[in-house]
């Protein structure tokens, strides 16, 4: 029996699928299912699958659902013990699979395996995502501490039985993995692969102060959440908070984050006085920024985190009235290993 599912969601995803698709099939280990499922394509995409021959690959079709739905589907779809996630437009390395393989027969009790991951763009490999790099006990750790993990999605391999027992996915906000990992790494053990597998692909379309602002908020959401948990509170819905998230929110940070993105985006596109552009205004937002991306580079900090600190969740008073003040006596009794809440009350935001 295989042991992997190679889980691909695919939403209009030309012209990079047949790339994407090429560095899947031409894997040094050859023993896996690839699920692809297409979320209502529109350009081409479904054409293209279905001319791809190859006994290995299972093409499902569905009407659009989003990408949380989908993905909760394939959870429901895999036939094999682990699913590894990846991306339409991403680039498997060729041996992405034999060391996912090697990782899962040293510890078959791991929830969730990840890797490092590099940028990809007009086939050049490029830069490093800034990820946490630390033990199982060091990420629940972390976690327990508040803070959120920075993992990337497509650099993931997940235990089915596991992430369907944490609740699966969760939300329509761009955010799903985020809230994934926490509710993961409270429960099981997550563990790195200690090296690239994966390049994925910037996407300049989405590279706005305003979406910027908008996926921090949402990732402030997901850590609202893993405090609430952790401190015993109820959360209260995504449109209660969202405005007292956002006092959260560092501009000039958001403003050294964009130009940061596009300063990568133009240096793989060789335009390089657009990118010293962005580099200067990147720069000018946040020297101390740039200064850690920049050596992050040449040498990976362990304390890479998402989100904000816990400390000022309650300075900016995001958690009011009486049940703020139940926070301190919350705090200090012992944190409960126990599966996170599922997510009725948010109706709105749930991947059905």
């Amino acid at each position: 029996m295989s042991l992997l599912t190679v889980g691909l969601p695919v939403y209009n995803a030309m012209p990079f699928l047949p790339e994407t698709l090429g560095s899947l099939l031409g894997q040094s280990y050859e023993d896996f299912e690839l699920l692809v499922i297409d979320d209502g394509s529109t350009d081409g995409s479904l054409d293209y699958l279905r001319s791809v021959k190859d006994e290995r690959l299972r093409l499902i079709s569905q009407e659009n659902r989003g990408l949380c739905a989908t993905l909760n589907r394939m959870l429901a779809e895999a036939t094999t013990p682990w699913l590894v996630r990846h991306d339409a437009d991403d680039i498997a390395f060729p041996n992405r699979l034999a060391v996912t393989v090697d990782s899962i027969k040293r510890f078959p009790d791991a929830g969730m395996f990840y890797s490092y991951a590099r940028y990809y763009q007009e086939g050049r490999v490029f830069g490093t995502f800034r990820t946490t790099s630390s033990t199982p006990d060091g990420l629940r750790e972390l976690t327990r501490r508040g803070h959120l993990l920075a993992i990337c999605h497509p650099a993931v391999t997940l235990n089915v039985p596991k992430t369907i027992n944490a609740g699966g996915y969760r939300f329509n906000l761009h955010v799903e993995d985020v809230d994934l990992w926490w509710r993961m790494a409270l429960n099981y053990d997550i563990r790195l692969i200690p090296t690239a597998t994966v390049a994925v692909r910037h996407n300049s379309a989405s590279v706005s102060a305003k979406n910027f602002e908008q996926q921090c908020i949402n990732t402030l959401f997901v850590q609202y959440l893993l405090l609430s948990h952790l401190w015993q509170l109820t959360p209260l819905p995504y449109e209660a908070v969202s405005d007292r998230l956002g006092t959260l929110v560092d501009r000039r940070h958001l403003r050294f984050r964009q130009n940061a993105r596009l300063t990568s985006i133009s240096l793989s596109k060789k335009r390089y006085l657009a990118a010293f552009k962005h580099a200067s205004l990147a720069l000018a937002a946040s020297p101390l920024h740039l200064t850690k991306r920049v050596l992050y580079e040449f040498r990976s900090e362990a304390a890479v985190v998402n989100g904000d600190t816990p400390r000022r969740f309650r300075e900016r008073k995001i958690f009011s009235g009486p049940l703020r003040a139940s926070i301190q006596a919350q705090r200090r009794q012992p944190l409960p290993r126990q599966a996170a809440p599922k997510a009725s009350y948010y109706e709105k935001l749930l991947c059905l």
